[in-house]
């Protein structure tokens, strides 16, 4: 369910028009946490210090950053402790159905579509990729027609082979169902995200995929990159990190509600998680929704 106070934007993007790219250099972040229909690919320059909410996921970024995001995932960048006088800013939106579902499915975009599955929950891109991209982002506006359209293409299927991109929001966050491409992951997922409020064992779980616990275990990992702990956690945070911004249940509540066994492990685990307490967290999301 939609967030309260999240504004949802109209955005500039033409229907005729493949895709939009503008720049700008400011002093600081003005524009509330929002949300549109379309993906967005961010380039953010000069901007160390700043915060960046994207989904659940709220972190300080780096002097650079490149970020993909896909349709109605809540983002929005915050000035912090970034002192630059000229962030510049590089943002370009593509309706969904630029590229469709028949097209995506060709052999030759499997990684595309994979990258744009991955960005319903939103990507961010290592450092070392941003910085070598970085300069056919800037020179993207200088083309025209076709040949820029050709290009857009070029630049997505380079990150989506790049490495070491990580997803930022939790599996739990959105109402959005994330698929692997194994089916019996989404099964499992499927359990976990139903279930995630009950005690959970990796026996039951692993009897959901058909499967003995220790291979279930090397299952899940060398599918998915977690454990089993790791993966339900990351389910109930998602869930917690909901009903912190959309209810005004305790931190206490929350924690019961989403399968927490005590508020002291909850507030460890959401804190090795996302670096902040639910607390913070909360204060975080709620400021986030009033710049501007």
């Amino acid at each position: 369910m939609p967030v309260p106070n999240v504004m949802r934007e109209t955005t500039s993007l033409n229907m005729g028009d493949c895709f939009s790219i503008f720049s700008k250099v400011k002093e600081k972040f003005d524009f509330p946490l929002h949300y549109h229909n379309e993906y967005e690919l961010n380039l953010i320059i000069n901007a160390k210090g700043a915060k960046r909410i994207i989904g659940d996921s709220i972190e300080t970024i780096d002097d650079i950053e490149l970020v993909f995001i896909g349709p109605n995932v809540y983002h929005g960048w915050f000035t912090g402790e970034c002192t630059s006088e000229a962030i510049n800013e590089v943002t370009i939106q593509f309706h969904t159905d630029l590229f469709d579902e028949k097209f995506l499915q060709r052999n030759q975009l499997f990684f595309i579509k994979s990258m744009f599955e991955n960005a319903r929950r939103g990507l961010v891109f290592s450092y070392e990729t941003t910085r070598d991209i970085t300069r056919r982002i800037l020179n993207l506006s200088n083309k025209d027609g076709f040949n820029s359209v050709l290009e857009l293409l070029a630049i997505l299927h380079t990150l989506s082979t790049s490495k070491n991109r990580r997803m930022l929001s939790d599996p739990g966050f959105s109402d959005e169902k994330f698929r692997y491409t194994n089916g019996r992951v989404d099964k499992v997922f499927d359990y976990m995200k139903n279930n995630f409020d009950k005690r959970l064992t990796l026996a039951e779980v692993a009897t959901v995929a058909n499967m003995p616990e220790a291979s279930f275990c090397r299952f899940l990992k060398k599918n998915t990159g977690k454990s089993f702990i790791e993966s339900l956690n990351d389910i109930r945070l998602g869930n917690a990190s909901r009903m912190l911004i959309n209810t005004t249940h305790s931190i206490a509540e929350i924690a019961y509600q989403c399968g927490f066994n005590n508020i002291s492990n909850f507030n460890r685990i959401f804190k090795r998680h996302k670096l902040c307490v639910p607390k913070e967290f909360r204060k975080a999301y709620t400021l986030g929704t009033r710049v501007g």
